[in-house]
């Protein structure tokens, strides 16, 4: 893992763009891994701004809710059309997020597997990183070989998207997600977390164990892992003044 300290959550969202943007330049046929929530938002903003060329881009969107349509306001796909896709010149084909009205929910998440397969494999994939360690929604005690799939939320998961649905009751119970291993075939991965309130998970990914208790800390697993950071989201992690040095002093073909 490489950990990037920024001083607030403007300047983690600004090195995350840059990450997707110098991507999407280099390679502009590539396919990109992407997520849901507050976390992303100012990171599509910037991305939005940047004025990037997104019409050889193809997206995976690692999860979505099971009952609820395209067309409801809290699903992922009006999130993702509304704060991105709208707004850049990806064509409609090239995108895609898990159906959560699809009639046969098991046989949907065995193509969505074989879609990113025949698209050659997620260059650059996105994440957040729940309170709990979640990554995309697979909650504590989620298989680390785990493939897309159906997943019950916990009540924890449940309560933190309750601000979205205007009350906990209203939250699906079930999801489609991307699973940890689908995430570790990955290319790249980037986790972006700001706030103190995923301080905990963050440290427990990045320095705790190999555990599916804390289904992020898998990521200390893959060979290209980046996690970006603001202050108070690494303000537990005891090796704060290395990851800087590390940082500081890359060699220049690393910079980013």
């Amino acid at each position: 893992m490489e950990i990037i300290i920024q001083p607030d959550a403007d300047a983690a969202a600004d090195m995350a763009a840059r990450i997707f943007a110098n991507l999407i330049i280099s390679k502009p046929d590539a396919v990109l891994g992407l997520a849901t929530g507050s976390t992303p938002l100012p990171l599509y903003r910037k991305l939005i701004a940047a004025g990037l060329d997104w019409s050889g881009i193809t997206t995976f969107n690692l999860d979505e809710y099971i009952g609820i349509g395209p067309d409801h306001p809290q699903s992922y796909h009006a999130f993702m059309q509304g704060n991105l896709f709208s707004q850049v010149n990806i064509k409609p084909g090239n995108i895609h997020i898990p159906d959560g009205m699809a009639s046969d929910p098991e046989a949907h998440c065995r193509a969505y597997e074989e879609k990113i397969r025949q698209a050659g494999g997620i260059d650059l994939q996105l994440l957040g990183i729940g309170t709990d360690g979640h990554i995309g929604f697979n909650e504590p005690t989620s298989s680390l070989a785990s493939r897309t799939r159906i997943k019950t939320l916990t009540e924890r998961t449940r309560s933190d998207n309750a601000r979205f649905f205007g009350g906990s009751g209203e939250v699906p119970f079930h999801v489609i997600t991307m699973g940890i291993g689908t995430i570790l075939q990955t290319r790249k991965v980037l986790l972006l977390a700001t706030g103190k309130n995923k301080a905990r998970a963050v440290a427990g990914a990045v320095e705790g164990p190999v555990t599916s208790m804390n289904p992020a800390s898998a990521l200390q697993l893959h060979p290209s892992a980046l996690v970006c950071l603001d202050e108070d989201a690494a303000s537990e992690l005891t090796r704060c003044d290395y990851y800087r040095w590390v940082f500081d002093n890359k060699p220049s073909w690393q910079k980013i």
